[in-house]
This record gives structure tokens, sequence and C-alpha cells, in this order.
């Protein structure tokens, strides 16, 4: 036990940072699509049930080895096998994951700052308007919402687990909890909204096919963040006394709450907006209804709620789609700094530059290969498709690595650490653990389907992405 490591100074402090680390863009726009593009509430079960039965052992297992360590992922695979052990090469693999994935969705962050302050100063017909993503994208604007997304992730980062961390976890979560309630309740007003609350709800079971089954398995396990190396460095800033499997549970319960509401908020609204659309050929790109949809039913809400009561409405929506990104943010820089601080002994502050140095130029990179530098736009072709530098992040370290690192987190705490160790780590503030059905559960999951699982997504993501095959045959 590390008594200098820094510590989250409440159980509830801990459950909102990381639930902060799982709600994030994904929940708020690209759950309900694929909800309705994936059989509706059919999909919505599939999805809780795979969140229980297969997220929920990673998530602990993960939480638990950085718990017993102290330490964030290679600290953690080092510590728990030997300082020499190759399973360090996992742990690299979960540093350098999210700070790839950090590149990507500082970028992202950067757009929706940019619509934030569009929206507020009342530039609607402007934002709806064909076209304005992408010259918005390409322009240099971009560069300087760059600096304040960067300069607020440098400042929460600054101030630590407790003081930064925690205390904006704190305020950010209810905050967007409470955008997210009143705007539900704003759209469930509008003309055909119950149109939308109804496909979105209610099961067609008919629809369900590998397909469907892979995308609510897919989307369960990505907006937990596992795989990630995030869970296993919150997990080492808890305390001995902390209740690993109660506190998972309710991170699961507060992400899967805000995925759902948020589909409330986000089908009424297209519906209302389009009464004869179709969800199924809606874009699965969630870039795409952030920032070319949605902002044609916030001018079109103009013509019942007038030009500042869309603009009000515009401007709560990006606020907390900014929130959401935020809080995912943090949590993803936080794993690559304490991986310094961890093992290469660097101050908080000099780990924050080194990945800011690192970081940013990345992120200028995979911005200007959005359209800015042909080399970088037109980078490379596989799949069939040609593909952007910020296309390639995406491809590899999100979609593909990252049942990868799952993978192995299962096979590393059931063949490697052993599931005994597992049981006592777990069993540390949950006197309860030891011996209960929840227990077998995972002890028996983690070694047995759940690796198996992760294994049939990650071979099928990449004969996807990369040679355009599906296993599934679809």
């Amino acid at each position: 036990m590390n008594d200098n490591r820094e510590q989250f100074g409440s159980r509830l402090g801990f459950i909102l940072a990381a639930a902060g680390s799982a709600v994030g863009i994904g929940n708020l726009v690209g759950f309900p699509v694929n909800a309705a593009k994936n059989g509706g509430g059919a999909f919505l079960v599939m999805y809780a049930l795979f969140v229980v039965a297969l997220c929920l052992p990673v998530m602990m297992a993960e939480l638990a080895m950085g718990r017993a360590t102290q330490k964030g992922p290679v600290g953690a695979y080092g510590g728990l096998s030997s300082s020499t052990s190759k399973w360090r090469i996992a742990g690299l693999m979960g540093v350098l994951t999210p700070f790839m994935i950090g590149i990507f969705y500082t970028v992202i962050s950067v757009w929706i700052l940019g619509y934030l302050f569009m929206a507020a100063t009342g530039d609607l017909a402007h934002l709806a308007t064909d076209g304005t993503f992408g010259g918005f994208v390409s322009s240099n604007y971009i560069f300087a919402a760059m600096v304040g997304v960067v300069a607020i992730i440098y400042l929460i980062l600054k101030m630590g687990v407790q003081d930064g961390i925690e205390k904006v976890s704190k305020i950010l979560m209810p905050a967007l909890f409470i955008m997210l309630i009143g705007l539900v309740i704003f759209v469930l007003t509008l003309d055909n909204a119950s149109a939308g609350v109804e496909f979105y709800v209610i099961p067609e079971f008919s629809k369900i096919t590998a397909s469907v089954v892979n995308g609510a398995l897919s989307q369960a396990f990505f907006s937990l963040s596992l795989g990630m190396g995030i869970l296993i460095t919150y997990g080492s800033y808890l305390s001995r006394k902390t209740n690993i499997a109660s506190s998972a549970k309710m991170v699961a319960i507060a992400d899967t709450s805000v995925a759902f509401i948020a589909g409330l908020m986000v089908m009424p609204a297209i519906f209302s907006f389009n009464p004869s659309v179709d969800p199924t050929e809606l874009s699965d790109s969630s870039v795409s209804l952030i920032f070319v949809l949605l902002p044609k039913i916030f001018l079109a809400l103009q013509a019942s709620i007038g030009f500042i009561g869309a603009s009000i409405v515009a401007t709560l929506f990006f606020l907390l789609v900014f929130f959401a990104a935020i809080t995912s943010l943090v949590s993803i820089i936080e794993v690559p700094v304490a991986y310094l601080m961890d093992e290469k002994k660097q101050t908080r502050q000099k780990a924050l530059t080194t990945i800011g140095i690192f970081g940013g130029v990345l992120t200028i990179v995979a911005s200007m290969s959005l359209g800015m530098v042909g080399f970088l736009t037109e980078m490379v072709t596989y799949g069939g498709k040609v593909k952007s530098f910020f296309d390639i992040i995406i491809d590899i370290f999100y979609d593909t690595i990252l049942p990868l690192n799952g993978l192995l987190v299962c096979l590393f705490v059931s063949y490697r650490w052993k599931k005994h160790n597992l049981n006592q780590e777990m069993s540390d503030g949950d006197a309860s653990y030891e011996g209960s059905l929840m227990q077998k559960y995972v002890n028996f999951s983690l070694g047995t389907f759940i690796p198996v699982i992760l294994l049939v997504i990650f071979l099928n993501t990449v004969a996807d992405k990369f040679f355009a095959y599906s296993l599934f045959g679809l």
C-alpha cells in the first residue's frame, strides 16, 4: 500500500468520477441512435443484459487490479506478476490506448466547444446550413477552441484527484443530469414526440440479428470505459474500505441511466422534426447526428418557441455534450499522466506538460487531417476506404484495441494473478463477497465465456475495419 498515493475522498466522489468517464458522447447520441437502428426496446434489453452479465465482471477485475497495486495499468500488470513480466506490455497498451483515444476525443471536444459558442451567440441558421460543419473543422477557428479545451483539462488534472477530478465530477455530473432531464421534459412536449418514445422503448424482438447483438455488446463494453486503463487507474485511487462490487454496480447503473434517458431526448426530437423518419436509416456516426442533424432540429424549433427559446435549447444541448466530453477526457488523460508519475517518477505538473506537448502535436495533426492537409486527409487506404490520420486513430485505438485490452484483463486475472487473489482483493471492503453467488459468477465468467466473446469481437472488428469482411456474414 502506497501511503503517499492520491485517493478519492469519498465513495460518491469515485462513483461520479467513474460515471463521468463512462458517460460521454457515445451515451448521449450514439446509444439512442444504435438503439433506434437495432430494434428499439429489444436493443435496450440486450444492452442491459450485457452490462450485467459481461461488463460488470471486467469492471470489477480492473478496479481490483488497480487497488491491489496502487498503480496504473503498467504497474498493475507488473506488480501482480513480476517486474520483468511480459504482461507489462499489456499494461503499456493500456496506457497508449487512452493516450491516442484522447487525441481524437480532444478534437471532437473542440468541435463541441465551437458549436456551443455559435449556439450561445444565436447563430442557429449558420449551424443548420449544409457545409457548415465541413467548413468549421477545416478552419483556423478550431485552434482557438483547442486552446480552451486543453486549458480546461490541464487545470482540472493539475489540481489532482480529490481537488480536481473528484470535485469537478461532483459539479459536472449532477449538472449534466439536471440539464438532460430538463431537455427531456421539453422534448416530450413537442408534436409527435410520443412516436419517438414508442419506437425507442417498445421491443421488436423480430429485429434481433447477429448484427444487433454485436452492436449491443460493443456499445455496452465501450460505454463503460473498459479496456482503456481508466478503471485500473481509478481503482488505484480507492481506499481498502471501498466496496468494489457495489461501487461498480452504481457506476453501471448511472451510465446506463444516462444513456437511456438521452434516448428520450434524441429520438422524440428526431420524430418531431421529421414524423416520417426511418430511424434505421440514420447515420451510424454520432458526429453526424450532433453537428449536422440536430442543429437543423434546433433551427426548426424557432417556429414554435421563437428564436431565443430555440437558441437556449441548442445552447443547453451543446453545453450538456461538452460537460460529458470533458468528464470523459479528464479520465482518459489521467491514465498516461498517472503512468509518468508512477513509472517515470515525474511530478504531476511535469507529467501534464509532457502529455500536453506530445498530445498537443498529435491533436493538431489529427485536426489538420480533416481537410486542411491533403496527405493527412488521404493518408492510407484499407477496408476499401480512404482513411485520414484521424480515422486511423479511431479505427485502431478505439474500435480495435479496446476489446483486445479487455480480453487481456480477463486472461491475466484468471490465469496469471489467479482467481483466489482477485477474491481476496474484492473481499476487502465487502466481507460478504467471499463465497457469494457474485464471486462464483465473476470467477467463472472471467475465465470462460467473456474472453471468448471479446476475442470474437476483436477478430470481427479487424476483419470488418481493415478487410471489409464480417465474420457474421453481414
